[in-house]
This record gives C-alpha cells, sequence and structure tokens, in this order.
C-alpha cells in the first residue's frame, strides 16, 4: 500500500463522523423537486452543497446555476457547479450526484419521520439518506481525505456537478450541459446514482436499462350513459382499456409486444428465494418472466402499468366510462433505441385496440439504455480501487431501472470514460418509505473513490 493510500485510508476513517453529520443535514432538508413541492427547499438543499463545495477549499468556482427546460424558457431547478483546472497534465473527473429527492409518500408508513435522520443499528433511515444525498457526500467525503492526505494543492482537475431535478425528470439536464460544456468537460464521469451487490461486495454498474413512458387514452363513448341501460352492448372505455392492456404481456408475465428487443448478457448467480426477500413478494404470489431472474431485469424489456385515471371506489355509479387513461412505462433492454421502443409499443396498442376503440399517446418520456465499454483504464482503475476499499471483487451490475441523462452526458462528452458507481445496498429501499443508508457500505464506498482520486492525481492524462 502506498503512502498516500494509507493516508487517505485514515483520513476518511477520522472524518467519517463529521461526513455523516453532514449528510443528516443534508437529510433534513425535504428538497423534493416535483412541482407540487415547495421549490424554496430545493434552493436551500443548492446552497447547502455549494456550502459544502467551498468548505473543501480546492475548487477555484463554485456556482449555483439554472437551465432552462427543455424547449421551453422555465428555468429548471438549480444545480451546483464546481471546478478546478487540471495542471502538469493530469487528468480531469467529473463527479456526479442529485440532492433533490423523491417525496416521502404516506408518514404513516415510515418507522421513523422521513426528513429527520436517525440511525438504528448500522443503518441512518431519512428520504434522501441513500438516493442520493450519500452520493453528494461520498464526493464531498472523497475530496476531503484526497485532500488531507495530499494537500489541496492538487494537480487532478476535478468537475462537481450536483443535480437538482434527476427525481422529477432531469427535464434541464440536456440544456445545462450544452450551456456548461467546457467546465463539465472531463476525461473521466463517474455517476454516484447506483447499487452494490450487496453490503458486503461493491459493484459497477455496466448495464441500465431504457425507458418509454406516456400516458394512454382510450375513449370508446363521446359522453357517459346508465351502465344498466346500456350495459352489454355498448363497450365503455374501462372494457377497453383492460383488455388492451392484456394484450401487452404473455401467460407467464413476460411482454408480448413484437419489436421490443432484448440483451444477452452473463448474469450472476440470483435465485428466486434472492429475489422474494428483497422485492418483498408475498407468499403464494409467483416471479414472472423467463430466462435467469437477473436476465429478465436486466437484460428483458418490462411493462408495468404505474397509474389509472378511473372512478375510485368511493364514488363508483353505474356508469359506462366514456374514456380511460393510464400511464404505462416501459423498460427496454441495453441495445435498443428508445424511439424505436416507443414505435413498437404504439403500432402494438393500435393494432390490438378492441372494439373499434379511439386511443391516443401524450406526456413521453424517453430515455435510451446504457452499456459500458469495460475495456477502459478508468474502468480498471475504479474496480481496484472497490477491490483495495472493500477487500472484496467488484461485480460487474446490470440495473433494471434507468438513468436517462446518461444518455445525454454519452452524446455531450463521447470520448469520456463514466463510470456508474453507488452507496446503496438491495436493503436500501430508495423511493420508498424508510429509505436508509447502510453506514458500513457508505464508508467503503467512499474511500473507494478516495483511493481513485488519490490514484488519479499522481498519473498524467492518458496514462
Amino acid at each position: 500500500m502506498s503512502g498516500t493510500d494509507a493516508a487517505i485510508r485514515q483520513a476518511v476513517r477520522d472524518r467519517l463522523p463529521s461526513t455523516i453529520a453532514d449528510l443528516s443535514q443534508l437529510v433534513r432538508l425535504p428538497s423534493v423537486s416535483w412541482n407540487s413541492f415547495d421549490p424554496e427547499n430545493v434552493v436551500k438543499s443548492a446552497e447547502a452543497v455549494a456550502e459544502l463545495a467551498r468548505g473543501t477549499g480546492i475548487f477555484d468556482t463554485v456556482e449555483i446555476k439554472r437551465a432552462a427546460i427543455e424547449d421551453t424558457e422555465t428555468l429548471g431547478r438549480p444545480a451546483v457547479l464546481a471546478k478546478r483546472a487540471a495542471k502538469n497534465g493530469r487528468p480531469t473527473i467529473l463527479l456526479y450526484a442529485h440532492h433533490d429527492v423523491q417525496p416521502p409518500g404516506n408518514a404513516a408508513d415510515w418507522d421513523t419521520p422521513p426528513f429527520e435522520p436517525t440511525v438504528k443499528g448500522d443503518r441512518l433511515y431519512g428520504r434522501g439518506a441513500a438516493d442520493d444525498k450519500a452520493g453528494v457526500m461520498a464526493h464531498i467525503g472523497a475530496i476531503r481525505a484526497l485532500t488531507d492526505a495530499v494537500g489541496a494543492d492538487l494537480d487532478l482537475g476535478i468537475a462537481l456537478f450536483v443535480e437538482g431535478e434527476e427525481e422529477s425528470g432531469s427535464l434541464s439536464f440536456s440544456n445545462f450541459l450544452v450551456d456548461n460544456r467546457e467546465a463539465l468537460q472531463a476525461d473521466t464521469i463517474v455517476v454516484a446514482d447506483s447499487n452494490n451487490w450487496d453490503t458486503e461486495t461493491p459493484a459497477l454498474t455496466v448495464g441500465l436499462r431504457g425507458n418509454v413512458k406516456f400516458t394512454l387514452t382510450v375513449s370508446t363513448l363521446a359522453h357517459a350513459s346508465h351502465s344498466g341501460m346500456f350495459g352489454g352492448a355498448v363497450p365503455d372505455s374501462m372494457l377497453a382499456t383492460i383488455r388492451l392492456l392484456s394484450t401487452l404481456w404473455n401467460e407467464d408475465g413476460s411482454v408480448a409486444v413484437d419489436g421490443l428487443t432484448t440483451y444477452d448478457g452473463e448474469t450472476p448467480d440470483y435465485d428466486e428465494e434472492q429475489l422474494r426477500q428483497e422485492a418483498g413478494i408475498l407468499e403464494g404470489v409467483t416471479p414472472i418472466g423467463r430466462g435467469s431472474i437477473l436476465s429478465r431485469i436486466w437484460g428483458q424489456p418490462s411493462i408495468t402499468v404505474t397509474g389509472i385515471d378511473a372512478p375510485s371506489t368511493d364514488a363508483a355509479s353505474n356508469t359506462l366510462a366514456p374514456t380511460t387513461s393510464v400511464v404505462l412505462s416501459i423498460r427496454i433492454a441495453p441495445g435498443q433505441n428508445a424511439e424505436d421502443a416507443l414505435q413498437a409499443v404504439e403500432a402494438h396498442l393500435r393494432a390490438h385496440a378492441p372494439f373499434g376503440a379511439h386511443i391516443s399517446l401524450a406526456k413521453f418520456e424517453l430515455g435510451n439504455p446504457f452499456l459500458v465499454d469495460t475495456s477502459g483504464e478508468s474502468v480498471r482503475a475504479a474496480k481496484q480501487a472497490m477491490a483495495d476499499a472493500w477487500g472484496v471483487e467488484p461485480v460487474e451490475l446490470g440495473i433494471g431501472g434507468s438513468i436517462p441523462f446518461i444518455a445525454d452526458l454519452v452524446r455531450e462528452f463521447p470520448n469520456a470514460e463514466i463510470l456508474v458507481t453507488g452507496v446503496e445496498d438491495p436493503d436500501s429501499r430508495a423511493h420508498s418509505p424508510n429509505e436508509s443508508l447502510h453506514l458500513g457500505v457508505f464508508e467503503k464506498s467512499l474511500l473507494a473513490e478516495a483511493l481513485l482520486l488519490g490514484r488519479m492525481n499522481a498519473q498524467t492524462s492518458g496514462e
């Protein structure tokens, strides 16, 4: 172990209590970026992150910036952008995370207040404790450890980009990259917003599914009619919607849409019992799909109905509904273009609309999948840093979820190596009640990033 590596390890240990305290302060800020929540909380969160960046003492500039939402003049949520220039031939690394969070949901579903960070056992509970304020603090903590070890006069170039609207769709992300391309230019990009295999095994995410999301509206009547007077002869929109949706899946629950492709990649061992435990599948309920379990999640498409506009059970009346709307969320396999996937799903829906029902699609969100070229030097360096920090070789992980903005990073910075890392584990429950961060995972993830920064600081660009 080099002297710098040893000094970084010691600095991570020494600073861990204060790093967790700073993380807890961030968690106390209810920085939900959805339009129905107070935007001032996102502003306060950005200000807190900017202050943490300034406190490292290494950045030439630290700014809170906004960009216009695509195709509008409306500004998105505030992001933090900090930069220091590389010196003496060293490379530049861009560190990404986001400071906004999901809504807390029903407070009654939480065991502790969602915005009051609470340590229970080896976990810190709170909304954003894992996703992704821990990612923010992994970057800040790694920079602090590096400066403790080698001083603040680094040769490594570092850009820190902490977004403020990832949980609400990153609607201004693309414009932000264009507006700030020079400041964000880097040889390596670290996106700290993913998962680890478990609490003892690190992971580098090398594959992400893309997403296609839209609202489907099915109409059969010009106006509502009495279900007793006309039921049995008149096709109501709910019937048509149910029949149409049922065509999207095979009997085993796998997707039945022609034109949606699969990706045939190797997957680690992962059995049904682990799936049941991690996903909370009820006793007697069977998993869906075909092939290995992880291939279903990482390399095959999925379609989920995530919302429906229909009369509530409390407000139900004897009425034939003229129109029904649902939100469809389609995850697409690495290697497929999101536009092509949308066309395939739309063609299927139009071909299978029952009873001549009228259908329309609106409110589109598209994101391409991502597949890492694992042959690059930064990938090798990151995996070695993970192995040294955790004491275990990392797993190359696929993720069933999507990070659509990575396609924007690839487009704007085609020569940069992109590393998708994270501080979460399968029990973190990001987006769910009782979200939490495993503090041991946090320490090892922070150390891995700090070791990577230290080693990059000692190399010349292109080594």
